[in-house]
């Protein structure tokens, strides 16, 4: 082995490598002991015809999908049959569920003392939309138990959030994916907002309340003056009555003016004069 590495090595001196050339050697013999295949002889592989199912998408658990041979339904009439099929759920579910619903019915009960605070969900009937997961709560402070002093600190800490006309503090939270995760941060917000209105370590008393965001909306009520009573009624039903048989006592002796008339007997003396008149320009000299 070492003398045939010698010998190769020997052979790519370019010394050697010119004295084979001209002896007529073409270099190195091609090895004889590996298996060499051309490209030629390399068949691909056959294509067998596979069907995936499900319109060949890969659900193999679906089976192979059917031949189609024109007498199927066009995706526009399978959207029909779709919704006719959606709206037989419905009334499927109107027929025998909803009437169960009146089991879980419960009477009204008004709020209490107990229960100040008002919570406010908006939904859409199932579908998805950026506004299902927001909360809003209302309540007023006067109803939650706290002195006068408490409850002025209170509304000046709600700032902006604070309704003087209606007297209560508006919330509301949508910074979470879900309701109750919302509904808890609006729990805590007001924990600690009556906490802090209860610390009397700093009361607030030299702090003026400021309603410069409350914009109060202006409305005009009918004046009671204006309202037609029935001897508002009367009155106007006479006095129509007599201007109107002064009026007809004008007609008869020819003391009301009839503008009709007057413009047709002015008419003809209007067009009487056929020859037009030139007007100088003006600020023309001549």
């Amino acid at each position: 082995m070492l003398a045939r590495l010698s010998a190769d090595l020997r052979e790519f001196d370019p010394e050697e490598e010119q004295a084979a050339a001209r002896s007529g050697k073409q270099g190195i013999p091609w090895a004889t002991d590996f298996d060499l295949i051309r490209d030629e002889d390399i068949e691909p592989a056959k294509e067998t015809n596979v069907k995936l199912g499900f319109w060949a998408e890969g659900e193999e658990s679906m089976g192979s999908d059917e031949d189609y041979y024109g007498d199927d339904l066009t995706s526009l009439g399978h959207g029909e049959l779709e919704k006719h099929r959606e709206l037989r759920e419905y009334a499927r579910l109107i027929a025998w569920e909803l009437p169960l619903l009146n089991q879980l019915a419960r009477p009204f009960e008004p709020p209490t003392s107990t229960t100040p605070f008002r919570f406010r969900y908006t939904s859409y009937l199932g579908e998805s939309h950026p506004a299902t997961n927001k909360v809003v709560v209302e309540f007023a402070p006067s109803d939650l138990g706290l002195t006068p002093q408490q409850t002025d600190k209170l509304i000046k800490l709600a700032g902006p959030r604070y309704n003087p006309t209606l007297k209560l503090v508006k919330m509301s939270c949508e910074i979470f994916d879900t309701l109750p995760q919302n509904k808890r941060f609006l729990g805590d917000s007001i924990t600690k907002l009556l906490a802090e209105a209860k610390d009397k370590k700093d009361t607030f008393e030299d702090v003026p309340f400021d309603f410069r965001h409350h914009k109060p909306k202006v409305r005009h009520t009918f004046p009671q003056e204006w309202a037609l009573t029935e001897e508002r009624k009367k009155y106007l039903e006479d006095k129509r009555a007599r201007e109107g048989k002064l009026d007809w006592e004008k007609l008869n002796s020819g003391e009301l003016i009839d503008g009709k008339k007057i413009i047709e007997t002015a008419l003809p003396f209007t067009y009487a004069v056929t020859e037009p008149i030139q007007l100088a320009a003006a600020g023309r000299r001549r």
